[in-house]
């Protein structure tokens, strides 16, 4: 089975849809599949629910498919640094289900492990349990989380070999597993492709039976959300 598709638009044509829950691997601006985003814009795929840590930033990242519209709902931890998230959510037009960073990665790896819901302390108590079944363990109140389970999952990898087995570079890891191993079909975005059986089975960080599709991006741009310098002594 080939896995490797000539560009990202080639790798979601018949697997993105109106309508879809989907989720999208990074965290901020770091490991975020660029081209990947890029072509599901221009694909004009609409009424997505997105599960990301972040919206991206306005232009750029998950920022270009709120402006857009593609997006009606974000599933996320923090959405800051968005000006158009923030206009679009405060004028109702919209949604958005607010998640702890790390019920977020729960619910993913939960899905990808086929572990439907889990009791957690996180958000006791407050808007985040509203609505949601409480459970005593032990003398301490839990609150019931339901796995996500997204139709199709976009990703950003270091290097991939033709299996689909992936490595990832330093933090740029971050939420791309978890996101990988819950989608029903996972796409990855990768800057080299190596023949199978390259890689040490010891150093892949995520087999390759998670990742249904491969698209090669040699040169992405990696931005920066913030460039802080220090000024040197006395310059």
């Amino acid at each position: 089975m080939n896995k490797v598709y000539p560009s990202a638009a080639e790798a979601l044509k018949g697997v993105v849809a109106d309508g879809q829950l989907m989720a999208v691997g990074g965290f901020g601006l770091c490991g975020i599949p660029e081209a990947l985003i890029a072509a599901l814009r221009d694909s004009g795929v609409k009424n997505l629910t997105v599960i990301s840590n972040n919206a991206g930033v306005d232009g750029f990242g998950l920022g270009q498919l709120l402006e857009t519209r593609q997006i009606v709902k974000m599933i996320s931890s923090y959405v800051g640094e968005n000006k158009e998230f923030e206009r679009q959510y405060l004028a109702g037009e919209l949604q958005l289900e607010f998640t702890p960073q790390g019920t977020l990665a729960e619910k993913l790896r939960a899905g990808g492990a086929g572990i439907p819901a889990f009791f957690t302390k996180t958000g006791v108590g407050t808007l985040v349990a509203e609505g949601k079944e409480t459970r005593e363990f032990d003398g301490a109140v839990y609150v019931m989380e339901r796995s996500l389970r997204p139709e199709v999952s976009l990703v950003k990898a270091w290097k991939a070999d033709e299996s689909g087995n992936l490595l990832f570079r330093r933090t740029a890891r971050n939420f791309n597993p978890a996101v990988a191993m819950a989608g029903r079909i996972t796409i990855a975005e990768v800057e080299e492709i190596v023949p199978t059986g390259t890689f040490d089975p010891d150093s892949v960080h995520l087999p390759g039976i998670y990742v249904h599709r491969i698209v090669l991006n040699k040169t992405p741009e990696k931005r920066i959300e913030k460039r802080t310098l220090t000024e040197k002594a006395g310059a």
